[in-house]
């Protein structure tokens, strides 16, 4: 059994400054072997500073950093790969198009009478993969599996090469589905129990709870604590990675209690028997005015597939909608955009900012294309509209002019958030706001759409945590299987939700 009280990995007083910028002061990390230690804090909390230091893409200001009980200095990725460090990122950096088994191999394949034994690739790749407990065929092109498998390949190929004494798993469950994640944390419990220390970054606290041993927290460059986990309460944890008073998480459920009566508190979009065969089953469901209405399900289970139909994205087959008492006749994101209906799209990067454009021009995108290319917002105007909604949101940038693609994940889904607020719509889509950022991040979009509800606005909510859509939603719609499995208020419990999803109810 792994003796998980031997310190494989200590840093101690890590400092590093960039200009104008301290991201890490005094900062201590220690790794065990046979442990899983998450690593959370806020976007910018200097989680990533840490890590670029631990595998020697940055060097320290100052600071130490021990290796099985040895002083040493990372000077570069690859000197941090021969001495056992691994990293595997959020996406993973491989080559979809040739074998799972090319990829493990590249570069490390045996060959026989001057050619490569491509028997003996396919061979080791896949002993490696059965180290894992994944048995797949590895001749098939990487990009033919899951995102899961993907990364499992990544993991071995960083394990067999390296000797790894410690993996960096960086984000790696954010594309990952719920039976995907499981499979992960299965491999991480048996590297774990291998001896292979793991330092585990992730957004997703359930999961911190679920699989780590110890939790260190960072904030602002600093370190907070590190704690046994069984030892934090999660709304601890939560106070602690803010550094504020979590006060404002728990008055959201009283300001959700706060129902707003506007105009009668009449429905605003009916929806009646609307799907699209092989896409999704006829669904039912009304958007009232100043409501938010969640949306749950597990992954696949229709939640994109409505917000996309609702929106004009993909167009209906079968039943209707109504907006404001009128039938919609044409579905289209233009005449969505016309109709006042805003959506904010689950995937940010490839679907919502376009990076080489800068926040104002971001911003001004929905309302520019509203009122077409023939009526063009001034610059002054612009930069109007672009500074009220940097104000309003809290958007951490030097100025509107910066480009999107260098900020953070957090103020990145605010300028989405900015540009549909500046429609001023009728009706808010967000497919998955909060995913990939920092819990104060989340908090502030929370009571953001909960604000809009209040001024008579309605939202569809659409999130993977179901704590978040019991916090902030009036109504809860649950699909199961691309179909609507059933409708609570907003005070149902999460075992009844559950249950549902799971078909049991």
């Amino acid at each position: 059994m792994t003796n998980t009280d031997d310190f494989i990995l200590t840093m101690k007083d890590i400092s590093k400054t960039f200009p104008g910028v301290n991201a890490l002061e005094n900062v201590d990390f220690s790794l065990k072997r046979g442990e899983i230690h998450a690593l959370v804090g806020e976007n910018g909390a200097g989680k990533s500073t840490l890590i670029k230091v631990l595998t020697g893409v940055e060097h320290p200001d100052s600071g130490s950093i021990e290796l099985d009980g040895n002083l040493i200095q990372v000077r570069s990725p690859q000197h941090s790969q021969e001495i056992g460090i691994s990293t595997v990122y959020q996406e993973v950096n491989l080559c979809t198009n040739i074998s799972v088994a090319e990829n493990i191999m590249l570069g490390h394949e045996p060959h026989r009478f001057g050619r490569i034994d491509w028997k003996k690739v396919n061979s080791f790749a896949k002993q490696a993969l059965k180290r894992l407990d994944i048995d797949i065929d590895v001749t098939q092109p990487l990009g033919n599996f899951s995102v899961a498998i993907q990364q499992m390949a990544a993991i071995v190929r960083s394990l067999e090469y390296t000797s790894a004494k410690i993996l960096i798993l960086d984000e790696p469950t954010s594309s990952l589905d719920a039976n995907e994640t499981h499979q992960l944390f299965e491999v991480m419990r048996k590297l774990k129990a291998e001896g292979i220390g793991i330092v585990f970054i992730t957004h997703f606290l359930d999961q911190v709870y679920e699989v780590s041993d110890r939790i260190t927290v960072l904030r602002n460059g600093k370190l907070v604590g590190t704690y046994p986990t069984n030892s934090i309460a999660r709304v601890e944890l939560i106070a602690k990675m803010l550094g504020r008073s979590i006060t404002d998480l728990n008055e959201m459920s009283k300001t959700r209690a706060k129902r707003v009566q506007k105009e009668g508190d009449h429905v605003l979009v009916q929806i009646n028997g609307l799907g699209h065969s092989g896409v999704l089953e006829p669904i039912d469901m009304e958007l009232n005015r100043g409501e938010v209405t969640g949306i749950v399900g597990l992954l696949g289970s229709g939640r994109t597939e409505t917000a996309n139909l609702i929106f004009g994205i993909d167009v209906p087959d079968m039943g209707s909608m109504v907006l404001n008492g009128k039938k919609v006749e044409h579905f289209s994101p233009l005449n969505s955009l016309k109709s006042g209906i805003g959506l904010c799209p689950e995937d940010r990067k490839a679907e919502g900012v376009l990076g080489d454009l800068t926040v104002r021009e971001n911003i001004i995108l929905a309302l520019q294309a509203r009122y077409g290319w023939f009526k063009f917002l001034s610059i002054p105007r612009q930069y109007e509209i672009s500074d009220e909604f940097i104000q309003l949101l809290g958007i951490a940038t030097p100025s509107p002019d910066q480009l999107v693609k260098n900020l953070s994940g957090g103020n990145q889904q605010k300028v989405i958030l900015a540009r549909w607020l500046a429609t001023n719509p009728q009706i808010l889509i967000l497919d998955e706001p909060t995913r990939g950022i920092d819990v104060g991040a989340k908090a502030e979009i929370q009571k953001l759409v909960l604000d809009l509800a209040e001024e008579g606005k309605s939202c569809v909510f659409i999130s993977s945590e179901l704590e978040e859509v019991l916090r902030t939603s009036h109504q809860i719609v649950v699909l199961r299987d691309r179909k609507k499995a059933a409708e609570y208020p907003g005070d149902v419990d999460d075992q009844t939700i559950l249950q549902t999803m799971a078909g049991n109810v």
